[in-house]
C-alpha cells in the first residue's frame, strides 16, 4: 500500500505537535513537509520546538532534522505533498485564502481551524457520525475548479462529549439540550507553565466556544438532500463554556428532552452499541469501542478516562432521569487527541481508506 505524502501547516503549536507524534510511523502518510510561520524558516524543527515542546512524550526522531518551511509558500509546498494537515494561528481571512489556494493545486487539506467550518460544501466530519458528508467533497471541487483538492474539517473540541451521544440516541429524536463544557487549558494551547494564573482557578467565559457549542452540532447531524448539506432542525442547543484547571481532558454536564423518551437501557445499549466508517474499516486511529459507558457514580473522570483507547474514545457516565429533563449524563473526550489532531488525522485516514487521495 502506497504512502500518501503528508505536511503539517502550524508544526510548532501544541496542535501541530500532537501530528507530529501520531504520524510517527503511520501505515498511510508519510510526513514530507513541516511548515510554520515565516520567522521559523530553515529552522530545524528540534531548534524551532527547544523549551516549546509541550506533548508529554519525546520528538520523534523523523521530525528533528527536518527543516521548516513557510505555511504561506503553496506553490513549493504543494509540489512535496499530497494532503496538508492545517494547524495554524492565524487570522480567519488569511486561513479561508491559503486553505482554498492548497486545494486549488490538487492538495487536500484536513483542517482543525474553523475558517472554512460553514462552507455549505466543507464537511464537518465526526468519521463515526456523518461519513456521508464527504459526498460534498465533488460540489466543493467544482466551486474551487480543482481536479483533487478539497477541504474537509474538524469541529471544535467541546462539542465531541456530548454529539456522539445525540447521534447514537437519534431514534428517540433529542429535542431540547443544555450543557455546560468544563474544558482543559490545553485547548487555548497552553500549559500551567504558560498560563500559571490557571492554577486552582476557573475562568467563567472562553471567547467564541458557546456559539460553536451550540451550532456545530447540528452541522454535523445534518442530512445530504439533493447533493446539499441541511442542517438538523433539531436539538436545540444552549451551552455554557467554562475554562478549569485540567491539563487534557473536556468535561461535558448535559441535560437533554426526547420527542421519544427512551428507558436508561435503551440509551446505554444504543451508545454501548453505537460504531460509524472507522470501526468497520479497522482504520488505525479508530477507537475499538466508540462510546464508553462507566455504570460507576464517579466515572468519567479526567485522570483515569481521558486516554481512553489512546484518547480517541467518548467517555459517559451517570445517566439518570432528571426532575426538569428527562435525562442527565456527563461526558468526557480528549480535546487534543479526539477533539483535535486525532480527529483531524482518523478523518484523513478515512479519505484514505475510501480512495480520495490519488496515491
Amino acid at each position: 500500500m502506497k504512502k500518501a505524502r503528508v505536511g503539517i501547516l502550524g508544526a510548532t503549536g501544541m496542535v501541530g505537535q500532537r501530528f507530529v507524534t501520531l504520524l510517527e510511523n503511520h501505515p498511510y502518510f508519510e510526513v514530507t513537509v513541516l511548515a510554520a510561520s515565516s520567522r521559523n524558516e530553515g529552522v530545524r524543527y528540534e531548534d524551532a520546538v527547544e523549551n516549546r515542546w509541550k506533548i508529554d512524550q519525546p520528538i520523534p526522531e523523523y521530525a528533528k532534522n527536518m527543516i521548516l518551511k513557510v505555511v504561506q509558500d503553496v506553490e513549493a509546498i504543494s509540489k512535496e505533498v499530497d494532503l496538508v494537515f492545517s494547524a495554524v494561528d492565524m487570522d480567519k481571512a488569511e486561513i479561508v485564502e491559503f486553505e482554498e489556494a492548497y486545494a486549488k493545486k490538487d492538495v487536500v487539506v484536513v483542517s482543525n481551524n474553523s475558517a472554512n467550518r460553514w462552507k455549505e460544501d466543507v464537511p464537518m466530519l465526526i468519521p463515526e457520525i456523518n461519513a456521508d458528508h464527504l459526498a460534498l467533497i465533488d460540489a466543493q471541487k467544482k466551486r474551487l475548479g480543482s481536479k483533487k483538492g478539497f477541504i474537509v474539517v474538524k469541529p471544535n473540541c467541546s462539542i465531541q462529549s456530548y454529539t456522539p451521544v445525540l447521534a447514537a440516541l437519534k431514534e428517540f429524536k433529542p429535542k431540547k439540550v443544555v450543557v455546560t463544557t468544563y474544558q482543559a487549558i490545553s485547548g487555548a494551547g497552553r500549559t500551567f507553565a504558560t498560563w500559571p494564573e490557571m492554577v486552582e482557578n476557573v475562568i467563567p467565559y472562553i471567547g467564541g466556544e458557546e456559539e460553536k457549542s451550540e451550532k456545530e452540532p447540528l452541522k454535523v447531524l445534518g442530512t445530504i438532500q439533493e447533493g446539499k448539506l441541511i442542517n438538523a432542525p433539531k436539538p436545540q442547543i444552549t451551552c455554557q463554556c467554562v475554562r478549569v484547571p485540567v491539563v487534557n481532558g473536556h468535561t461535558a454536564a448535559v441535560f437533554v428532552d426526547f420527542e421519544i423518551k427512551p428507558t436508561k437501557e435503551q440509551i446505554i445499549t444504543a451508545l454501548k452499541n453505537y460504531k460509524g466508517l472507522p470501526q468497520e474499516l479497522n482504520l488505525p486511529h479508530a477507537p475499538k469501542q466508540f462510546i464508553h459507558y462507566f455504570e460507576e457514580d464517579n466515572r468519567p473522570q479526567v485522570k483515569l478516562d481521558v486516554d481512553t483507547d489512546g484518547g480517541m474514545a467518548i467517555c459517559v457516565g451517570r445517566m439518570r432521569e432528571d426532575s426538569m429533563f428527562d435525562y442527565k449524563f456527563i461526558g468526557l473526550s480528549h480535546n487534543t487527541l479526539r477533539g483535535a489532531a486525532g480527529g483531524g488525522l482518523l478523518s484523513a485516514e478515512l479519505l484514505y481508506a475510501k480512495g480520495y487521495l490519488d496515491v
